[in-house]
């Protein structure tokens, strides 16, 4: 990146954060809020108040980090108004490679030590793969196959977060939060989601919510389509037989039923030069107990049987329409690695899981913040003219330089990549596939002689 370059990407962060000034309320906000978003992309390793005040103010930092800290976890500016405006700036970017596809419904978790900062519980952490303390949060993202965008983000609070007055109090949980469960919240992001007008995709979910029939049925009412994972042991009855209810079997047992001929291999997409290929089946069944139940219509049971695998290994129902090709099914259905693609990145690159307040304003705040800086580095990704056929995976940091960061500044030890577990796309199906091009790439720090240039620009 030349000089011009840099000037001209800092012009662009600024303008972006601007946008997002005009939803934040109070004008001495819109100081704090733009040094936020830059510390979260400068900061080498821990990006918590503390460094980002170190970066974003080398010359005051105690006085930068009461700032900071006040805007983060005491301010009392909504993350709502402040996403849909994150969505609104960086929709146009995504769009411009095809409309929205999907929406994906998932958690991320963040492993705690100790009991009390908001919403942490001993339960399964996807991160670690097993039971841990965490916390767990329930996102909504839009998608094509360029790109996608987390638009919802709450954190999920267990019922005895939610019954304890000392603590709900002590953590700032507003009266409005009551216990709701993973696929609840999850409903509700769906519900307003639709509400705002996002542009309409099939909804993705995996096995953990897609096996919750209620959900099933509310993404239905909602007038939407859905592929949805689910457990091996879900019932169903295939569409094909005319026998009565009694004759619903498990998805597991249905594939095993099924002839040779049933089988396909089918090669689909994922990222931008990645081919994967399997064996598939479908079939027509109803989900439902009782045939022909209201607005319960005949779904689309896909299946997978990689080669060489005793049983068959993945299960979805779908509601798309029945024409859909067999190859556009299974692609859709496997789009669901964007998610964890953005887990990845807002983790590794971003500090999504850094936080270290124990609230629920601050923790929300952060997350928002994070998915805005996030949501500027995708908007950003053709400004650079390509260099080669493969000039996606050269792309640089676009927003700000790592110069920006005080000579003699520690290096916090940045997040482990064998520490993201479920969260990390190559654990994704259970296979060895090529990553997609990495915001990490987006990411990489432009030269340092060039800091001064973006500073007169940022400042």
């Amino acid at each position: 990146m030349n000089l011009e370059a840099t000037a001209d990407s800092a012009s662009r962060f600024v303008a972006f954060v601007e946008e997002l000034t005009s939803v934040i309320g109070h004008a001495d906000r819109a100081r704090p809020l733009r040094d936020y978003c830059a510390g979260l992309l400068v900061s080498d390793g821990r990006r918590s108040v503390e460094p980002i005040a170190a970066v974003t103010a080398p010359a005051e930092v105690s006085a930068q980090h009461q700032r900071l800290l006040h805007f983060v976890a005491d301010a009392p500016w909504s993350d709502e108004p402040v996403l849909a405006k994150v969505r609104e700036v960086v929709l146009p970017a995504i769009e411009r490679h095809g409309p929205i596809e999907v929406w994906i419904i998932d958690d991320t978790s963040f492993p705690k030590y100790g009991s009390e900062s908001v919403g942490v519980q001993h339960q399964y952490c996807g991160q670690l793969g097993k039971q841990a303390n965490c916390q767990v949060v329930v996102t909504l993202s839009i998608a094509n196959h360029h790109a996608s965008l987390p638009i919802a983000y709450r954190l999920y609070l267990p019922k005895q977060w939610a019954e304890d007055a000392v603590r709900r109090k002590k953590a700032h949980v507003p009266e409005a939060i009551t216990f709701k469960t993973k696929p609840q919240i999850a409903l509700a992001q769906l519900r307003q989601a639709y509400a705002a007008g996002v542009p309409r995709g099939v909804v993705l979910l995996d096995a953990s919510y897609g096996s919750n029939s209620a959900l099933r049925a509310g993404v239905s009412a909602l007038g939407l389509k859905y592929a949805a994972a689910i457990v091996a042991t879900l019932k169903v009855r295939s569409a094909s037989e005319r026998g009565a209810p009694e004759r619903r079997r498990s998805v597991k047992e249905l594939a095993l039923s099924l002839p040779k001929h049933a089988w396909r291999t089918i090669t689909w997409r994922e990222g931008t030069n990645d081919r994967l290929r399997s064996r598939f089946a479908r079939v027509q069944v109803h989900a439902s107990p009782t045939r022909g139940r209201r607005g319960r219509p005949e779904e689309t049971l896909l299946i997978e049987w990689p080669e060489g695998k005793p049983e068959p290994t993945k299960y979805w129902l779908a509601t798309v329409d029945k024409s859909i090709s067999f190859r556009a099914l299974v692609d859709l259905a496997k789009m669901r690695w964007r998610i964890e693609r953005d887990y990845q990145e807002l983790k590794q690159e971003i500090g999504l899981g850094h936080y270290e307040g124990r609230g629920w304003p601050g923790f929300h705040h952060h997350g928002t913040l994070c998915i805005a800086a996030y949501g500027f580095l995708i908007s950003q990704r053709e400004t650079i003219p390509p260099s080669g056929p493969h000039s996606a995976r050269m792309l640089k940091r676009l927003a700000i330089p790592n110069g920006y960061r005080p000579r003699g500044a520690a290096d916090p030890t940045p997040t482990s990549r064998s520490q993201l577990g479920r969260d990390a796309p190559s654990t994704v199906d259970g296979s060895n596939r090529k990553s997609a091009p990495k915001m990490s790439m987006l990411c990489k720090p432009i030269q340092k002689e060039h800091a001064s240039s973006f500073m007169t620009q940022y400042n």
